[in-house]
């Protein structure tokens, strides 16, 4: 009987669509979160893995207030995103469990000019993106079966992303501004979820050693955010639903505690080349999901 995949992180987003693929295709999976499983605590960590046997551990949970991590938020973000894939990447060397660590293209500052690839220099620029960076490291350390899967703008019909954000704001104002400077790919949580048990079923139980190391993964194509919300209110227009006017502006006119990369566009062609996992359009994407999305906006605005 094949080992369970144990997911860390259950509420997030991509936790949540992990959930549901895995029951479609079939495959044991358990999900872990706050009160039965803190990541903060080791021993906790511990006694997850002891209780569930897992054939492969995936670390979804993570600190992702970027703003809040510039102040109040810095010391969890660090424990989170650094000192708790150091101590689960510990323990998963000593279990001989491999492990997949997700992460984020705000380990790079943006001014590439190109888009990025897997060993490119990390250069964050702010709190959150250098928690994630050094959890990248921790893993590394810790021993060489694993897998990072670095990915981006990611959205779902849970929790809290662009996308809804932006179907809630546009029933509410005629007229909404949207930075236009920032440029990256949009990403469905469905679509990480897909990749990230396609490359479990491939390592787990053993892989050559030049499989396993960092990975990018995100929908194919690019835009700014407001590419992304203009496409939004395209479908939602198309589905019979208020659009408001979009207003062009850029990062200075909207200045954040944190400081965000302008073009964090990440390259998929090694994870293309090492698994058979061919990222779909960003667009594409979208449009399949996006009657589930406004489903979910619907049913949130009524609870």
């Amino acid at each position: 009987m094949q080992k369970p995949i144990l997911v860390l992180g259950a509420r997030g987003q991509v936790a949540i669509a992990l959930q549901r693929l895995a029951k479609v295709r079939g495959i044991s999976l358990v999900a872990a979160g706050r009160p039965d499983l803190d990541v903060k605590d080791i021993g906790s960590i511990a006694a997850g893995i002891n209780s569930v046997g897992p054939g492969i551990v995936i670390n979804a949970a993570a600190y992702t207030a970027v703003d809040k991590a510039q102040g109040e938020g810095q010391e969890e973000a660090y424990t989170i995103n650094a000192e708790a894939p150091a101590r689960l990447a510990v323990l998963c060397k000593a279990n001989q469990i491999p492990l997949i660590h997700i992460s984020t293209d705000y380990v790079f500052d943006g001014l590439k000019g190109a888009p990025y690839l897997e060993d490119d220099e990390m250069v964050p620029l702010n709190n959150y993106g250098a928690s994630k960076a050094a959890g990248e490291m921790a893993v590394r350390a810790a021993g060489p079966e694993h897998i990072i899967l670095r990915t981006q703008w990611v959205y779902s019909p849970n929790g809290g992303n662009f996308v809804k954000t932006m179907l809630r704001v546009g029933q509410e104002r005629d007229e909404i501004s949207v930075v236009n400077d920032q440029i990256g790919s949009p990403t469905s949580a469905d679509e990480i979820a897909a990749a990230l048990l396609d490359v479990a079923a491939t390592v787990e139980g053993g892989a050559p050693a030049d499989l396993w190391g960092t990975y990018h993964f995100s929908g194919i194509g690019m835009t700014t955010w407001h590419g992304f919300a203009a496409e939004i209110f395209r479908l939602a227009g198309e589905a019979g639903m208020k659009t408001p006017k979009l207003k062009a502006i850029s990062t200075l006119e909207y200045p954040t505690p944190a400081v965000r990369p302008l073009a964090a566009v990440l390259a998929t062609d090694k994870i293309q080349q090492a698994f058979g996992i061919t990222p779909a359009s960003w667009e594409e994407t979208l449009a399949r999901i996006f009657p589930t999305i406004v489903e979910s906006v619907k049913v949130e605005a009524t609870a």
